[in-house]
């Protein structure tokens, strides 16, 4: 799985192996690249000889350019970032796993990155992963059923409207939406709690006042966060897409 952060890979690795009742292995590539020097691959041989034991069983990858980046010449990769021996006999220790097809009955793994165009080649080869999914930003109904999920059990004022919110934050993923929705409660927490303890030093405040979030709240947080993606970053995607992407 690749595409822009913070657009739910990881959940859908999760709800992968909610729904299917598999054993489920997760580990981030960069976890696994701060390990001292032959810790890494015996890390990965080790999560392979447990999800076999365990099978049918699902291993995740998350971040997984950070230990499959392109080898390339003079210790660089392909995409220009550094390229450590560390990095490579980890990466030929992954090919080699996943390459031990008779073992491997039974194990499914799963890898996401947002950025694969660091990826090394090999592991792109037919035979390692066999499907290629683009999990791109929420579409309007997504972006409602994400704010819906998020603004579930919170107080909310009768100007509330999902369907505005949604068709008002377009481009921004929804691990942005829900840092909306935190902010949006975060702020009204704050404001009710200031103007009350104004009403108990003598000032007029707002006792009585309710604690619940206004459309204006959530517009407000909604102006604060910046999308971080990009069409640089979609398009970069797309071209990616057509060299690699199984038909």
């Amino acid at each position: 799985m690749y595409g822009p952060p913070g657009c739910s890979k990881t959940l859908l690795a999760q709800a992968m192996a909610t729904e299917s009742g598999f054993n489920f292995f997760a580990v981030k590539g960069a976890e696994l690249l701060n390990m001292y020097v032959g810790e890494s691959e015996r890390a990965i041989r080790s999560l392979f000889a447990r999800a076999r034991a365990a099978s049918p069983s699902i291993i995740f990858f998350d971040e997984i350019d950070s230990i499959g980046g392109q080898r390339g010449s003079s210790g660089r990769s392909g995409s220009g970032i550094s390229t450590s021996a560390g990095s490579v006999h980890m990466l030929t220790t992954l090919l080699t796993e996943m390459d031990g097809f008779e073992t491997l009955t039974g194990v499914f793994v799963l890898a996401a990155t947002n950025r694969p165009e660091a990826i090394d080649p090999a592991l792109m080869r037919p035979g390692r992963f066999s499907d290629v999914l683009y999990v791109g930003p929420p579409t309007q109904a997504t972006r409602e059923a994400i704010f819906g999920v998020h603004l579930k059990g919170l107080a909310l004022a009768d100007d509330v409207h999902v369907p505005t919110l949604a068709a008002e934050t377009e481009g921004y993923s929804g691990a942005e939406i829900r840092g909306i929705c935190e902010k949006a409660g975060q702020n009204v927490q704050d404001r009710y709690y200031d103007e009350n303890d104004d009403d108990d030093d003598g000032g007029e405040g707002t006792a009585g006042a309710r604690l619940e979030i206004a459309m204006d709240d959530l517009r407000e947080a909604v102006r604060n966060t910046k999308p971080m993606i990009t069409r640089d970053m979609i398009d970069g995607y797309a071209r990616w897409a057509g060299r690699f992407e199984r038909k």
